[in-house]
């Protein structure tokens, strides 16, 4: 099996299961050397190293709270200190508050906006500075920045949206150095925040069912691949047909 990203070293932020887990299996199995976080999942965390390591991967957990900014500035250089480098950050930790305007609470609104958003821009931050030409930053966003879909999601919706807005920006500021910035914006996944969910959410989508972590996956390492030199500064949905 081809491994077109062989030797490549990522760092994949909130990595330990759903999405992040399957985003860290696939750059794994295209041979990058993965390190990631996890704020509350050690057991998991733990498991998914052996894996990778067991089909003969390279892999790394680090507990981190993506609300804590030395903690993410110290994830980029722990995993370059045990890597030797840093090609790809995939900014995938993200939390999901709901409530509506009238009862949300400030510090929730803060948590997430800390999380959600300017985690993403610490993490490009500190990893840029080991980034060289042909770098990948990609961060999982969400439908949810073109639709909010459910009462109680605007603050959700705002943080997605602000995502997208800033990967523009990103793009324009690291393209001189030919660092690639990207976000993704699956709709609904198989995940901690669907899996109550997913009966409800399956009518909305015309393919007739929920996306898949190795489907988000795939489009993390096109992505990450050479021949996504040209995209820069998208935002690319991944939703089965749900804003159609």
């Amino acid at each position: 099996m081809s491994q077109p990203l062989i030797n490549k070293v990522a760092l994949v932020t909130g990595g330990s299961r759903s999405i992040g887990a399957g985003i860290v299996r696939r750059l794994s199995a295209d041979g990058v050397k993965v390190a990631f976080t996890y704020s509350s999942s050690p057991d998991k965390a733990e498991a998914l190293v052996r894996d990778i390591e067991a089909a003969g991967g390279a892999a790394i957990a680090m507990r981190a709270d993506s609300a804590d900014p030395d903690a993410v500035r110290a994830a980029v250089i722990r995993t370059v200190e045990r890597f030797g480098g840093l090609d790809i950050l995939v900014n995938n930790a993200g939390i999901l508050i709901r409530e509506t305007v009238d009862n949300y609470d400030l510090a929730d609104f803060d948590r997430m906006f800390a999380v959600n958003v300017r985690a993403v821009f610490v993490a490009a931050q500190a990893a840029i500075k080991h980034m060289s030409e042909g770098g990948r930053i990609i961060t999982v966003g969400s439908v949810a920045a073109e639709r909010a879909g459910f009462p109680g999601a605007s603050v959700y919706s705002a943080t997605k949206g602000a995502v997208a807005a800033m990967t523009r920006g990103l793009a324009r500021d690291l393209s001189p150095r030919g660092i690639t910035v990207n976000t993704i914006q699956p709709g609904p996944t198989l995940s901690g925040m669907t899996v109550d969910a997913g009966e409800m959410l399956k009518p909305l989508l015309p393919v007739g069912r929920l996306g898949k972590d190795t489907e988000i996956a795939a489009l993390v390492a096109y992505l990450c691949s050479p021949e996504a030199a040209f995209v820069t500064g998208s935002a690319l949905t991944i939703d089965g047909g749900y804003l159609a």
